[in-house]
């Protein structure tokens, strides 16, 4: 054999420059399901679910082409992990190479290069052209800087893509339209909204979701509501659909919130894109069409394509920059366990409910529900980031490690000191009310930061001022907050510490108690 083509769960890319060359005569497709990438986080049944499925249907795919491929399923297998499958795999089938596009988790690349050294087997990883740029460009764009900001790489790949360009200068005559993308809903909430198409489950599909059932019955989440893309079919019509009846509002209400109402006008495409059923340049030019055919207007689509070209191709050149040093950091010396009810959504904070109960039905929350909501709560608390990026890795169905980690730990968390983003992300319960009818009936006061009625966001608002005041004292966008901060009397400023402290402690006796 000659080669040995290696394809991850998050690689289903039918484009893939590891099939370059593929020669039936000579080369052959592995994919593996194994226990171990469904339980080394606690994994949603729905985010199993779907990277099975949609594995499975890209096999499919590759038998249709008449080409040989070796694909283990996960219950017809003895294998428990991917480096003993993969090593009982080379030792059969003594490929002269493997071939590969880099893994989307660096434990899971570190693991197939100890495989293939063990077993004597060269490695060749191609660029994976999924990506607007590659890591190479993204290195020597950050070769000497100090401080790393997405606006500057944003501008770049737009000048290169010309996406959104108008010779060498913007279309509309601005970069960022963020100040026109930051509406609440009045009073009367978002009205009657246009569902996201659904994709049943096919037969091949149906099949994974009773598997995932029966092997993984005490894994969090439900599989109830199931209905993901699992093709690139599929995932080219949902793109469709948001284009059509989501796109136009996306961009005034992407940060808005309303109870019992998961999708509003978001896009649902972040899985499908990091499974790479569909790709991301397609993705934006489709949606500057739709701003050419005065479809949309041009805030939507800027703030719809600078999640994609700038947001998405940011983080993916950081994770493969700063990794495998980024999981230890820990800025702010946060411990705090996650609280066991995050895997329950079983809360009186009605926000948390809210988006922790969706989370765990759907396996989906948009990126405000996800920032400043679950996330500012766990930083606010001073949960151990770690343990904060391994909610977020299993319970989302696209959560694959190089998207996931560094919007956990830079964006959310704050544990790189500031590295990725320009400041912590923090507001008290304000924000939240401000953003959503969440707090409408909930038995918290977001007004109030102390005393039997005080929103816990509040408490801990201040309370991370009044702990972190000596490490953001030199942090320009955190200065009118300090200022806040230190118009608070000494008296207020003691209650706030002590209410905090009872709240750490109340959250860590339920953790022992569960």
């Amino acid at each position: 054999m000659r080669n040995l083509i290696v394809v991850l769960g998050d690689q289903l890319d039918r484009h893939s420059a590891a099939l370059d060359d593929f020669d039936p005569d000579q080369d052959l497709v592995w994919m593996a399901e194994v226990q171990t990438e469904s339980r080394h986080v606690w994994s949603h049944k729905a985010r199993i679910a779907l990277f099975l499925a949609a594995m499975r249907h890209f096999a499919e795919d590759i038998r249709a082409r008449t080409w040989p491929i070796e694909y283990l399923y996960l219950d017809q297998h003895p294998h428990p992990d991917l480096a003993s499958a993969l090593a009982d795999t080379l030792a059969r089938r003594r490929p002269r190479q493997l071939v590969m596009v880099p893994a989307g988790d660096w434990r899971v690349q570190t693991q197939i290069e100890a495989v293939c050294t063990q077993a004597a087997i060269p490695l060749t990883v191609h660029p994976d052209r999924h990506f607007i740029a590659q890591p190479e460009e993204f290195s020597r764009w950050a070769h000497g800087r100090q401080l790393f900001r997405l606006e500057h790489w944003y501008r770049r790949l737009r000048q290169r893509t010309g996406l959104l360009m108008d010779d060498r200068q913007p279309l509309g005559g601005q970069w960022n339209f963020d100040a026109a993308n930051r509406n609440a809903f009045d009073a009367r909430g978002p009205g009657l909204l246009w569902q996201p198409q659904r994709f049943a489950p096919d037969a091949l599909t149906g099949e994974v979701l009773s598997l995932v059932a029966r092997l993984f019955p005490d894994h969090p989440g439900s599989l109830a509501a199931f209905d993901w893309p699992v093709t690139p079919t599929q995932a080219q019509q949902a793109l469709e659909d948001f284009i059509t009846h989501r796109l136009p509002l996306f961009g005034r209400y992407q940060d808005a919130m309303w109870h019992s109402e998961p999708w509003l006008y978001h896009s649902r495409l972040s899985a499908a894109l990091n499974l790479k059923l569909i790709d991301p340049l397609t993705v934006c030019q489709r949606a500057e069409a739709a701003l050419h055919a005065r479809q949309a207007p041009i805030e939507a689509v800027e703030g719809f394509i600078r999640q994609i070209l700038g947001w998405r191709e940011y983080v993916h050149g950081l994770y493969r920059l700063w990794m495998p040093q980024w999981l230890e950091w820990n800025a702010l010396s946060a411990h705090e366990p996650l609280p066991a009810w995050f895997w329950t959504g079983e809360t009186d904070m009605a926000c948390l409910h809210q988006v922790i109960s969706q989370t765990l039905q759907t396996g989906y929350a948009h990126h405000i529900q996800r920032l400043m909501v679950t996330g500012l709560f766990c930083l606010l608390l001073g949960v151990e980031p770690r343990q904060v990026h391994e909610w977020y890795l299993a319970v989302y169905v696209d959560a694959v490690e190089w998207v996931e980690l560094p919007n956990v730990l830079g964006m959310s968390q704050h544990a790189d000191g500031g590295r990725m983003a320009s400041k912590p992300y923090i507001a008290s319960g304000r924000y939240i009310q401000r953003m959503s009818n969440y707090c409408s009936g909930c038995r918290f006061r977001p007004d109030q930061a102390s005393g039997a009625n005080a929103c816990p966001f509040t408490t801990l608002y201040w309370d991370f001022l009044d702990r972190h005041q000596s490490e953001l004292a030199s942090n320009p966008r955190i200065t009118p907050q300090l200022r806040n901060l230190e118009r608070l009397d000494p008296s207020s400023r003691q209650n706030i510490r002590q209410q905090a402290e009872q709240l750490r402690t109340d959250l860590r006796t339920q953790q022992g108690q569960g």
